[in-house]
């Protein structure tokens, strides 16, 4: 441990040198051993590399910016802490979102740094910290809206806008800053199974505020998320989890003229919603028999329509 110890020292040392090519064979040595070598991890950030890679961020070259960028996400594992503590962090990797269709970020860095923030943002303290930084998350739903983005980038942007939306007091400015146009886009537009999982991901948390309601409204979000629920569609059992988690935090978040569209969408896909119910895992069957429960309202509406006793099965469930 001491060897390493020196070794991470030494080349964090060499990060302040005058000449460029010493500070890019160290960055290289240190993307290799953070990536290879999980000990190393603390000694790195323990020895001061954390504001060295900040700063590379900035910097003109590609190449040093993929390694700062590779390497922050490979101490982000480890060293969360040392990373959200590191004073101009989320800036710098805001700086590197927020020029993504530009040359002064490349593609590689930008994916590196989504996925640095969705490695942070596992830590449920750090989620209203980055959520309070809406240049990072207006760039992220850019990404995300952008045609020319790579398809990485578009999950490693989709899976951060999910951390910051389990953070409910975050879900309103995302609603504000455009993501859900952006979100159901991608689910209408997207044929990619993975995309569509992780653009209802995101939209499922973002339903569970009062400001979506409106907006779901202008991209008839309601009965889109019913189409997903249609079982001659083929959408693949997370998304229409997603899908049913997404009606119901909207049921149950926004106003009864909600509630009314939802029941009304609602009722011509509770097959699709039964399948869920009875096929999916734990919380997607609880939140299933939840939505059909608003569905049905308590009046026996499903019944009336749907002669069959595995709904009255299920309705009788807790939920």
């Amino acid at each position: 441990m001491e060897v390493k110890l020196r070794t991470a020292r030494s080349l964090v040392s060499k990060l302040s040198s005058v000449s460029s090519q010493t500070r890019a064979d160290a960055l290289k040595e240190l993307r290799l051993i953070t990536k290879l070598d999980p000990d190393s991890r603390p000694l790195v950030a323990e020895a001061g590399a954390i504001p060295y890679l900040s700063e590379t961020l900035f910097d003109s070259s590609s190449s040093l910016q993929d390694d700062a960028a590779a390497t922050l996400l490979n101490l982000s594992i480890s060293c969360r802490h040392s990373l959200i503590s590191t004073r101009g962090l989320l800036d710098a990797l805001s700086h590197v979102l927020r020029h993504h269709a530009s040359p002064s970020s490349s593609a590689f860095a930008v994916q590196s740094s989504a996925a640095t923030l969705h490695s942070l943002l596992v830590v449920d303290d750090y989620r209203p910290i980055i959520g309070a930084k809406r240049d990072i998350a207006y760039s992220l739903i850019d990404i995300v809206k952008s045609l020319n983005s790579p398809p990485r980038s578009v999950k490693d942007a989709l899976k951060a806008l999910f951390g910051i939306s389990l953070y409910a007091l975050n879900r309103g400015a995302l609603v504000e800053l455009g993501a859900v146009p952006a979100l159901f886009t991608l689910v209408v537009k997207d044929g990619r199974v993975g995309i569509v999982e992780d653009s209802t991901a995101v939209i499922a948390q973002v339903a569970g505020c009062e400001e979506s309601e409106e907006e779901f409204r202008r991209v008839s979000g309601v009965r889109v998320l019913a189409d997903l629920l249609d079982p001659s569609t083929g959408t693949s059992l997370r998304s229409r989890e997603n899908a049913v988690a997404a009606l119901l935090n909207l049921a149950r978040c926004c106003s009864e003229r909600a509630v009314r569209e939802v029941r009304e969408e609602g009722m011509g896909v509770v097959d699709g919603v039964a399948d869920v119910a009875e096929n999916g895992g734990a919380k997607g069957k609880s939140k299933a028999v939840a939505l059909l429960k608003v569905i049905d309202g308590g009046s026996g509406s499903i019944a009336s329509v749907f002669r069959d006793k595995r709904f009255d099965c299920l309705l009788n469930q807790s939920s």
